[in-house]
């Protein structure tokens, strides 16, 4: 099993499962597919039209990760459910805060 995260100089990359058009925002925690790679689960309100649903989870993580908006964007897989989103800040706390999400 693998982490949801790596870190970088700058930050961490984290690895998102992305649910758009759900009931509530949220961030469900840590879920490991069939290959072996882990991801948080997250569902967002916001439809996956004109980057809505990536909008909606940069703001959602940044809430989570307690830093400022502009310090997350998407890194790759915009178009895919599949994400990976990058936080910058200080990389040990952000780290210890995607560890303390639960393992589904």
């Amino acid at each position: 099993m693998s982490q949801a995260f790596r870190l970088r100089d700058d930050g961490i990359d984290l690895y998102v499962r992305l649910t758009p058009k759900a009931a509530t925002d949220g961030i469900d925690g840590i879920e490991t597919a069939s290959d072996g790679r882990s991801h948080a689960k997250t569902r967002v309100r916001a439809l996956p039209e004109k980057g809505e649903a990536n909008d909606a989870l940069e703001k959602l993580i940044a809430k989570a990760f307690d830093v400022p908006a502009s310090a997350v964007a998407i890194a790759a897989g915009h178009t895919a459910r599949l994400k990976t989103v990058r936080i910058k800040g200080d990389a040990a706390q952000l780290a210890g805060k995607a560890s303390k999400l639960r393992q589904l």
